[in-house]
């Protein structure tokens, strides 16, 4: 059995319009998926979509309480980090820029080590008017598609990055 996220109330998917849960297995140890997930200016080097991150409150990485942007699917969005365990947890809340309805989501991954590498499963709840436009009515499922994605793509880089560095080894 797998940890999920841990959900503030406000955004508790059993009172949110719209939820996805996706997951996988990887085969490369928590700390290579860690590390791809907190270097969020760098998403795009495997998760081309996630092209505009910024950190704005001067950290390198993501961490607790870390303010940082980003432009998803054509939209600016402001995010702040509210869980950051180590190796385990990592999750955020959001707020669609110049949206004046109040609509926010909530997006959360979990890290559990396995006996080939780790699990990491990822799940975000979205509630409001714009999410309900775009993603409920305009595009259904696609929220579900590109967490999909991601968590694909998350998993054949930190794949690759554990194949990189056994060759290094193994020609040293």
């Amino acid at each position: 059995m797998y940890d999920h996220v841990i959900w503030p109330t406000r955004y508790d998917p059993r009172r949110s319009a719209i939820y996805a849960l996706n997951d996988i297995d990887v085969k490369a140890p928590p700390e290579v998926v860690w590390q791809l997930l907190v270097d969020a200016e760098r998403w795009s080097n495997y998760f081309p979509p996630e092209d505009q991150v910024r950190i704005l409150t001067g950290e390198t990485a993501l961490g607790l309480g870390t303010h940082y942007s980003r432009v998803t699917v054509g939209f600016p969005m402001s995010l702040i980090v509210t869980e950051c365990a180590p190796l385990r947890r990592l999750a955020w809340a959001t707020t669609v820029d110049g949206d004046k309805t109040g609509s926010s989501a909530y997006h959360g991954w979990v890290i559990t080590p396995t006996e080939t590498g780790c699990h990491v499963l990822t799940e975000e709840t979205q509630q409001g008017v714009f999410f309900l436009e775009e993603l409920g009515r305009k595009h259904p499922g696609a929220l579900y598609r590109y967490h999909q994605d991601w968590v694909e793509r998350l998993a054949h880089a930190a794949e690759a990055e554990v194949a990189k560095k056994a060759a290094l080894t193994t020609l040293s």
